[in-house]
C-alpha cells in the first residue's frame, strides 16, 4: 500500500507538476514570461467587462425599461 502511495507522489512531484517547475525557473529570467498565464486572464476578463459595459450602454439606448420608481414592487 506504501508503494501506491508514493507512485501518487511520483506522478505529481515529477510529470504533473512539470510546467509550474519550468515557470519557477523561468521566473527568475524573466518575471513578465513566468506570469503569462496570468496576463492571459487578465486580457480576458478586461474583454469581458468592455463587452459588458457596451452590453448595458446598448440596452440602456433602446429604452424599453420602465424607470418609474413605482415600476417594481421592490423599490416602492
Amino acid at each position: 500500500m506504501k508503494d501506491f502511495f508514493e507512485g501518487i507522489a511520483w506522478l505529481f512531484e515529477e510529470i504533473l507538476f512539470l510546467p509550474f517547475n519550468m515557470l519557477r525557473e523561468l521566473e527568475l529570467s524573466s518575471w513578465f514570461l513566468a506570469n503569462i498565464l496570468n496576463w492571459i486572464f487578465v486580457i480576458i476578463a478586461f474583454a469581458a467587462f468592455i463587452f459588458w459595459m457596451l452590453q448595458l450602454k446598448k440596452f440602456n439606448e433602446n429604452d424599453e425599461e420602465n424607470r418609474d420608481p413605482t415600476a417594481h414592487s421592490f423599490l416602492g
